[in-house]
This record gives structure tokens, C-alpha cells and sequence, in this order.
């Protein structure tokens, strides 16, 4: 098989640029309206496995969904309360799934700040990698993510080079993701 014929098509926005066409959806309802006024000018690069180091399945969706089973792993235990979401989800082969529309505010962040702006939420849109903190990503996820970001960027184009950032710069000592293993100089040459 070419390359040419491996390509993923280049993400693109709905007409409202509110979700990514011709992606899987799954809603999550760990979301809500962004404060009235506030544009989009940051984006969050998250990494997120479970349970940890483990890779596939449905169990993002489970915790982005409220679904996630307790008693299916020990580590669900810990995590099956939180009230979480992200805009979209990478997998380890580079597809995407989104589970909140980019108008709308994904609880991804937490208690973060930004450039002396705080609760990145409300001005953010957040990636997640299925990766953890000291395991390579895969090419494919640095592809597909860069995608995203360029589609993100020609909307709000408040989203400058250096509004691209880990969980960890907006919420340092509380936050290591997307871990010493994400080569941001490579992530950012894809941008460009």
C-alpha cells in the first residue's frame, strides 16, 4: 500500500466549526458553555491511558462518559468519580474521536493557569494522547494531532505558536502530562 493510500484526510471543521467532520463522536456530558465573550486562544496537549500503560479499548470513552466500571480494574477505582472530558482523542494509531464540541468547554484542565490567566478551560481546547508520560508516541498521533492544531489554528487564529502547550506548563507540580517522552521540537516542526 502507498503512502498516499494510508493518509488519513486531513481533519476539517462543520460548517458551524464546531466539531471535526467525518470523525467518530462520542458526547461526553462533562462539559458546558464557555463564559460569555471569551475566545479560544490555547491549546492543551494532554496524554491519558487506561489503566495506565495499556492501550485500546473503550475505556476513555468510559471515563469521558460517566461509564467508566470501578471494579473492572483497581486503578478505575481512583478515577471512575472524576467529571473529565476532553475536545478530542488520539489513539495510538492516530485516529480521532471527539467527545465535545470546540465551542462548548471541556473540562480537561483542571485548576491551571496560563500566562497569569487562570482556568484554562474556559479559553482552551484540549488534546489527549493515548500515551503516558515516559512511552514514545507513535508518528501517526504526532500527525493527526498537528492536523488538528492547523485546522484549530486557521479558526481561531488567537492560538499563536506558543499557545500550544502540555498539560504540565498550565498546571506545573500538579500535572506531568504529556510526560518527558513527547518530542514537542518534532510536534512542532509539523506545525510549521
Amino acid at each position: 500500500m502507498t503512502d498516499r493510500l494510508r493518509r488519513r484526510p486531513r481533519p476539517q471543521l462543520d460548517r458551524d466549526g464546531h466539531w471535526l467532520k467525518s470523525v467518530r463522536r462520542v458526547p461526553s456530558p462533562n462539559c458546558d458553555e464557555r463564559p460569555a465573550g471569551t475566545g479560544i486562544s490555547l491549546v492543551v496537549i494532554h496524554g491519558i491511558s487506561l489503566p495506565p500503560r495499556q492501550y485500546g479499548g473503550r475505556h476513555v470513552d468510559q471515563l469521558f462518559t460517566n461509564t467508566l466500571d470501578p471494579a473492572a480494574h483497581p486503578y478505575f477505582a481512583t478515577v471512575a468519580g472524576l467529571r473529565v472530558s476532553a475536545h478530542v482523542f488520539v489513539d495510538r494509531r492516530g485516529r480521532l474521536t471527539q467527545y465535545v464540541p470546540f465551542h462548548r468547554r471541556a473540562w480537561h484542565a483542571g485548576e491551571s493557569s496560563f500566562c497569569g490567566r487562570a482556568a484554562c478551560n474556559d479559553f482552551s481546547i484540549g488534546i489527549e494522547l493515548e500515551g503516558c508520560d515516559d512511552e514514545a508516541y507513535e508518528p501517526a498521533q504526532y500527525s493527526t494531532a498537528a492536523a488538528v492544531v492547523k485546522v484549530l489554528v486557521r479558526r481561531w487564529p488567537q492560538i499563536e505558536p506558543g499557545n500550544v502547550v502540555g498539560h504540565s506548563d498550565i498546571a506545573p507540580g500538579r500535572k506531568t502530562d504529556p510526560g518527558p517522552a513527547f518530542d514537542w521540537a518534532g510536534f512542532r516542526a509539523r506545525l510549521g
